[in-house]
């Protein structure tokens, strides 16, 4: 419910197994009790770019119990003086705000790219792309681009393709 305008959740249905909800870009500026009541299971809420000023707001989130990533980017409440530390001092539950970790600081995304292994993992290595090429020693393989697909051959053959599908 992104960028819709909501100005409150009051009317929010109970979704007791919703895990994550995206929020972002309205005007939402009080009302947050409504989330523990009606969606008691959050993991991830996206509040970012809504008009939360204060930190008693923020508060009402201590009832999620299973909040783990709370995003407030662009709202009011970011510019308070040790907002990261008061919000992960008020909310306990949560490990991210606004992306970033709470023991160590780093982004959510690059904790990803480490659990997907090292950089460079899957990088392919020029000696193992000649060992399978059928290419005689002196010939280079000749790459294929725009201008080769645009061949008429290959033109009129895209083109039906597309017709039939």
């Amino acid at each position: 419910m992104a960028n819709v305008e909501l100005t409150s959740l009051a009317k929010l249905p109970t979704l007791s197994k919703l895990r994550k909800l995206e929020l972002s870009d309205n005007v939402i500026s009080r009302g947050l009790e409504v989330l523990a009541e009606r969606c008691p299971n959050l993991t991830y809420l996206n509040l970012s770019g809504n008009k939360i000023k204060d930190l008693s707001t923020v508060e009402a989130l201590q009832n999620l119990k299973n909040l783990k990533s709370l995003d407030l980017f662009n709202c009011d409440v970011t510019n308070l003086e040790d907002y990261r530390e008061s919000v992960f001092e008020l909310l306990q539950q949560i490990t991210y705000l606004d992306g970033f970790d709470q023991e160590e600081g780093d982004e959510e995304d690059e904790e990803d790219e480490d659990e997907a292994g090292p950089p460079g993992e899957y990088e392919e290595d020029e000696d193992e792309d000649d060992a399978g090429s059928d290419l005689g020693e002196g010939e280079e393989e000749e790459e294929v681009g725009l201008s080769y697909l645009m061949k008429e051959e290959i033109q009129v053959g895209l083109s039906l393709f597309c017709y039939k599908t």
